[in-house]
C-alpha cells in the first residue's frame, strides 16, 4: 500500500510540475490570476446573492441551492484542512512557481475549487444550456489552482468531488 502511494505521489508530482512549468508565459500567467477569483469567497457569495436579489424564479430557487451548497460544501473543507495539515506544494516542491505572497493555510481540499463546482452544480444541472461556459469557467478556476502553485491535482480533485457533490444534493433538496 505504501508503494502505490509513493507511486500515486510521484505521478501527482509529476502532474503539478508540468502544469507550474508554464507559470512564466504572459497569456496564461495573466488569465489564471483572474481567473482564481471566481472560486474566491467574495465573488461566489456575491455572485449568489446578486442572482437571488435580481432575477425571478427559478433562477432565485437555483442560486439558493448554490446558496446552500456553498455552505455546506465547505464545512468538510474546514474539517479536513484541521485533520489532514497538508503542506502547499510551493512550500515542498523545489522550484514551484508562484505568486506573490501566497496563501499560507494548508493544501487539502481546495476551497476556491469546492466554491466555483458547489456554485456552477446547481446551475449545469438546471440549465444545462450553460455548460458550455460553466464547465470551462469552473475548470479554469481549479486547473489556476495547480498553474499558481497553490495546490496539488488530488486537492483540486477533492475540491471539484466536494464542490459538485454539494451542489447535486443541495440542487435535488431545493427542487427547482
Amino acid at each position: 500500500m505504501g508503494r502505490l502511494l509513493n507511486q500515486l505521489y510521484q505521478f501527482e508530482c509529476k502532474l503539478f510540475k508540468l502544469i507550474n512549468s508554464h507559470f512564466e508565459r504572459k497569456g496564461l500567467n495573466v488569465y489564471f490570476r483572474y481567473i482564481t477569483h471566481l472560486g474566491g469567497a467574495v465573488f461566489s457569495i456575491a455572485t449568489c446573492l446578486m442572482l437571488m436579489l435580481f432575477f425571478n424564479e427559478p433562477v432565485k430557487t437555483v442560486a439558493l441551492a448554490s446558496s446552500a451548497a456553498l455552505f455546506f460544501s465547505h464545512i468538510p473543507v474546514f474539517i479536513v484542512k484541521r485533520i489532514y495539515p497538508r503542506r502547499r506544494p510551493y512550500l515542498t516542491l523545489f522550484e514551484t512557481k508562484m505568486l506573490e505572497n501566497p496563501l499560507t493555510d494548508h493544501s487539502f481540499p481546495s476551497g476556491h475549487t469546492t466554491a466555483v463546482f458547489s456554485v456552477a452544480t446547481p446551475f449545469l444541472l438546471f440549465f444545462p444550456a450553460l455548460t458550455w461556459i460553466l464547465l470551462p469557467l469552473a475548470f479554469s478556476v481549479a486547473l489556476s489552482r495547480i498553474f499558481l502553485g497553490l495546490h496539488y491535482p488530488s486537492d483540486v480533485l477533492a475540491g471539484i468531488v466536494l464542490g459538485a457533490s454539494a451542489g447535486t444534493i443541495c440542487f435535488v433538496a431545493f427542487g427547482p
